[in-house]
Order: structure tokens, then C-alpha cells, then sequence
């Protein structure tokens, strides 16, 4: 086993998340590399040193100009604020490294094009952190789909909503509430929420074409961090859309940062000739499942508890009938990363697949403003 030495930029929550998956990921995996947590980047000095001391790092670092240009590093893994990833991206793939980046890829087009366009010129391997695309219950789906057990898909409907931004005294910008901030985002739920319905449904059900969609900033204007002044508030705080996908079928899509008693209700439904399926983030495990081809005295829902060793990724964890969650989507992810660096191949997503996500985000925004129905653009 080949040791591949990580660097990652950000210790914030996703920094957390992956620093997990590449310390677990060769102690329930066979693979033909083992990741190293060679150094830890962060802006703060004493954060860092703090994160690498807690996380099992073996140094600390607050220049990614640095991190990028070490001959120690051979991955850089990008899990910090959106206005930072086209430029760290671009820079540590000219450097040779290969990349990991967190989503939504860039904040404009532009920036996903010039990403992705290093890294392919630079043949070096990359991989967008979707990480939903790896829970079990999700990827049975797709093998569903793939088998042709639901048949002609009519219609995709999913919805990602939370409450945590309803309070006008909450401001804008700085540390944890960049999101808020359309400056750092690039744009607010659609790029942030939107952006994983829309990668799960195109690998789930193939691509969109077309959309039409509507936003709302329900509070315009916020006290921001960094100046300490009243200034506008230019993300998205809901986004309501339909597309057209080129397999014929219809969809809605709805994201809201202010429905009131959701943390995170992320949920999809597909409707296909044969059958369709359920699910929801919120009872990960399990998949529901209608099949109109059962025996009409006997037809109905089935819920399918996907922790049996025959489903997808479960014989690496425990025995039937015992769950995992969400951590477990980043261990799946770098697992899948490591195998296809064996097998010479990239993981899906690499930065072209997910700049197809982010030219539909880019649709979505330019549907909202124009009011009307805007094609997405080919990648």
C-alpha cells in the first residue's frame, strides 16, 4: 500500500468531515493507497496547530501558497470558502498535486471552466466532494435505475430545506456565516442546497436541459461582519425551479434556508413507468420502494433497510441490520477516490461532471432574474 501525504486547506466543518474520511477510510478498506495526514492549513495559526494536534496531522500550515508548493504533499484538498477554489484548485494542479475540492466547484461558470481546465492539463486526478451520491441507500437507487427496474422515468421532484438564517439579527460574512455573503458563496441556497439535489439527480437520472426558476431574499439587507456596517444581502435565501431532463422526464426542485423546523430535509422521489422510489436524509439507511408489477393483492410501498452486506458499501462496516450516517458518505467518497487512482481512472465527480451542476445552478440564477426559460449550457 502506496502512502499518499494530504494536504488540506480549511478546518472548519468540512475540513473536519474529510480529515475523518482520510484517517478511517484504510481501517474498513482495502486499497491500493493509504492516506497520510501530512499538514493542515487554516489562516489562524493556533486553530491549526490545535486541528492538526486533535485530528492526528503531522504539521500545521497558514499559507496554501506554501501547502500547494511542498514536494511533501501529493493531494490537496480544498475545504474552504467558495472564493477560494479556483485559485487554490488552478495553482495545485499546475503544481503537479492532485485535487479535492468541496462543492459547488466555483462561483460563476468562469471559475468552474478555468478549475477544470487545469486539472485536465495538468492530467492530474480530481474529484468534487458530492458526497450524497454515497449513501448505500442512494446508490441502491441507482442500480435500480441502471437495471431498468422503474423503466421510462416521468418525473424527479426534491427538495432541500432548512431554518437557519430566519433571524434578522443574524448577519453576514466572516467566519461561518460567509455563506451568507455573495461575494465568498457566490450565490446562497441554489449553490450551496440546490447544488446536491441537482448533482445526485443528473448521476440518478442523466442530464437537464432546460429550466425555469424563482428566488427570494426574504431579509435584504444585514449587518455584516467584517465592516460592521448594514449592507445588502444579494444571496438567495429560497429557489424554486423545474427542468426538463433530456430523457423526457419532468422535475421540481425546491431549497429554502427558512422552513421553519427543518435542519436539513433533504428528500427525492423518482416515478418511473414500473416503479418509484423514496428517499430521505433524514432515515438515510432506508429506501422506499413501489413496484407495480407485484401481485395486485400485495402491492404496495416496501421499505428497504440497506444495511444488508449485498447492498452498496455495507460489507465494509458492521453486521445486517446496524446503521452508519452521514461521516460515512466522505469515508465512501475517498474510498472510491483511492480505487480509481489504482485502476487508473478518476471517481465521479470529477471537476467536468460537477461543472455540469454548477452551469444548471448558473441557469437557475439567470432563470430568476430574466423570468422566463433558459437552456443549460453544454460542458
Amino acid at each position: 500500500m502506496k502512502n499518499i501525504n494530504i494536504g488540506v486547506i480549511g478546518c472548519g466543518f468540512m475540513g473536519r468531515t474529510h480529515s475523518n474520511a482520510f484517517g478511517k477510510v484504510s481501517q474498513f478498506f482495502d486499497l491500493p493507497y493509504r492516506p497520510v495526514l501530512k499538514t493542515i492549513c487554516a489562516r489562524n495559526a493556533d486553530r491549526a496547530r490545535a486541528f492538526a494536534t486533535q485530528w492526528g496531522y503531522e504539521s500545521a500550515e497558514t499559507d496554501w501558497r506554501r501547502l500547494v508548493a511542498s514536494p511533501e504533499i501529493d493531494l490537496i484538498d480544498i475545504a474552504s470558502p467558495n472564493d477560494t477554489h479556483a485559485e487554490i484548485a488552478v495553482a495545485a494542479a499546475q503544481a503537479g498535486k492532485m485535487v479535492l475540492c468541496e462543492k459547488p466547484l466555483g462561483r460563476t461558470p468562469a471559475e468552474s471552466q478555468a478549475m477544470v481546465d487545469a486539472v485536465e492539463s495538468a492530467g492530474v486526478a480530481n474529484m468534487v466532494w458530492y458526497n450524497y451520491r454515497r449513501v448505500p441507500a442512494v446508490m441502491l437507487a441507482k442500480q435500480l435505475i441502471d437495471e431498468g427496474k422503474l423503466g421510462k422515468i416521468f418525473h424527479y421532484r426534491s427538495v432541500f430545506l432548512q431554518d437557519w438564517t430566519i433571524s434578522s439579527d443574524l448577519p453576514q460574512g466572516g467566519e461561518g456565516l460567509w455563506r451568507l455573503d455573495a461575494s465568498v458563496a457566490g450565490s446562497g441556497v441554489t449553490g450551496d442546497l440546490l447544488a446536491h439535489n441537482i448533482d445526485t439527480a443528473m448521476w440518478l437520472n442523466g442530464a437537464m436541459y432546460e429550466v425555469t426558476a424563482m428566488t427570494e431574499t426574504f431579509i435584504k439587507s444585514r449587518k455584516h461582519n467584517l465592516t460592521g456596517k448594514q449592507e445588502p444581502v444579494l444571496i438567495d435565501d429560497a429557489c424554486a425551479f423545474l427542468a426538463r431532463f433530456e430523457n423526457g422526464s419532468l422535475a421540481t426542485f425546491e431549497a429554502s434556508r427558512y422552513a421553519r423546523g427543518h435542519k436539513a430535509l433533504y428528500t427525492l422521489e423518482i416515478n418511473g413507468e414500473n416503479a418509484s422510489i423514496i428517499w430521505d436524509l433524514q432515515d438515510l439507511h432506508r429506501l422506499q420502494y413501489f413496484d407495480h408489477r407485484d401481485e395486485g393483492r400485495l402491492r404496495g410501498w416496501r421499505s428497504i433497510h440497506v444495511t444488508d452486506g449485498d447492498q452498496p458499501y455495507m460489507k465494509h462496516w458492521w453486521v445486517p441490520g446496524l446503521q452508519i450516517g452521514y461521516e460515512h458518505t466522505f469515508i465512501h467518497q475517498v474510498a472510491d477516490f483511492l480505487t480509481g487512482l489504482g485502476e487508473h481512472h478518476n471517481a465521479s465527480p470529477t471537476f467536468r461532471e460537477a461543472m455540469r451542476t454548477d452551469n444548471v445552478t448558473a441557469a437557475v440564477l439567470q432563470s430568476a432574474a430574466s423570468r422566463s426559460w433558459e437552456k443549460v449550457a453544454a460542458c
